[in-house]
């Protein structure tokens, strides 16, 4: 599952339609590769995700799964802000408070576009825990590369979901044969620097069952 998020992420289009069969032979589901595809898009941007959706397509009904799949979006558009910001307010806590006092008049959209976007219509998605989603989202920072600022706010979020540092590491230790060496040490660098400042034995993971 890291691996298809890894190669979204790094636009490797034929390695992931090699990995989407790979994944379906060792047991991920229809969903759970559907759901990891638009996990990235508020990530790497649905111009860059939108040729990953054709080619899950194309693989799963050669393998004879019917589509659509069920949906699994829990929100509506009157919904989805709360929801998003109330989720978003559980996994990074009153660093999120901080971010909206903090940011200028002029951005304030952004921020409600985050938390109605990124975290209403993507993360409240059944189909995937939010343990899941937050190290999915931290494969997709570090294939991407240059979003160090963003790697180190999803480190701390999934320190405090409940992905310790032990995961992370593996994670980008998994990751390093498709990301290359800079991209997996940095990562590494970050996880370092964040895991001491977080303290996961306080914090509560968030609820699942949206």
């Amino acid at each position: 599952m890291l691996v298809l998020a890894s190669t979204i992420a790094s636009q490797a289009l034929g390695e992931y339609k090699v990995m989407v069969s790979a994944a379906l032979n060792v047991g991920v589901t229809p969903v759970e590769i559907k759901e990891i595809l638009y996990q990235s898009v508020p990530y790497v941007g649905i111009a860059r995700a939108f040729d990953f959706l054709h080619a899950s397509n194309e693989v799963l009904q050669s393998k004879g799964i019917s589509l659509p799949l069920e949906g699994q979006s829990t929100t509506t558009p009157e919904t989805r802000y709360e929801k998003g910001l109330a989720l978003q307010k559980a996994i990074f806590g009153e660093m999120i408070d901080k971010m909206r006092q903090q940011s200028p008049r002029d951005q304030m959209h952004i921020q409600d576009f985050l938390a109605a976007n990124c975290f209403g219509d993507y993360y409240t998605r059944n189909g995937l825990d939010i343990k899941t989603r937050e190290l999915l989202t931290f494969a997709m920072l570090i294939s991407l590369g240059g979003c160090e600022p963003q790697v180190k706010g999803h480190v701390a979020g999934n320190l405090k979901v409940g992905n310790d540092r032990e995961r992370l590491v593996d994670v980008a230790t998994q990751l390093l044969p498709f990301i290359g060496y800079p991209r997996t040490l940095n990562a590494l660098r970050i996880v370092d620097e964040m895991a001491p400042l977080v303290n996961t034995t306080s914090a509560a993971t968030p609820r699942t069952d949206h």
